[in-house]
């Protein structure tokens, strides 16, 4: 993480039920950090942000099944200081901005995690009101509206 004025994160876990995908983003993830744990489903993301400090969580929006909103709610309700990054397949403005009004730290549209995913975690670490490089990452201010 070139950029990151965080240095004390040093594992990331990767919540995502797609294999596929998760490779390659574990791969990536490797490149800034010194432990990536890859959990797929809700109660191994949980118990993983119980379990490890120095965290940052990276959370497919689908992981939940169907109500990816109410994940990111409970995460951030179980787990405020908890960095925490969804990645997600729809691009339009609406989703990105739900996301982030239910307590995401970031958003990245799975299309663009090779260009965007480490650009937005330097961002969220260093506490900076970021955007990807397209425009979809953002990152949650304190007195935004839930």
């Amino acid at each position: 993480m070139e950029g990151s004025q965080n240095k004390d994160v040093r594992c990331v876990v990767l919540a995502e039920r797609h294999h596929g995908l998760t490779e390659g983003v574990r791969g990536l993830l490797a490149t800034a950090f010194d432990v990536v744990v890859m959990v797929a489903d809700e109660t191994s993301l949980v118990e993983s942000a119980s379990r490890f400090g120095n965290l940052l969580a990276v959370v497919d929006l689908s992981l939940a099944h169907g109500d990816g909103l109410a994940l990111v709610k409970r995460l951030r309700n179980s787990f405020p200081r908890l960095p925490l990054i969804v990645i997600g397949v729809h691009g339009e403005a609406s989703v990105s901005q739900s996301v982030i009004g239910a307590g995401a730290d970031g958003f990245v549209l799975k299309s663009c995690i090779a260009t965007d995913l480490l650009p937005v975690v330097d961002a969220v670490l260093a506490g900076e009101h970021g955007r990807s490089p397209n425009g979809l990452g953002m990152r949650r201010t304190p007195g935004d509206e839930e």
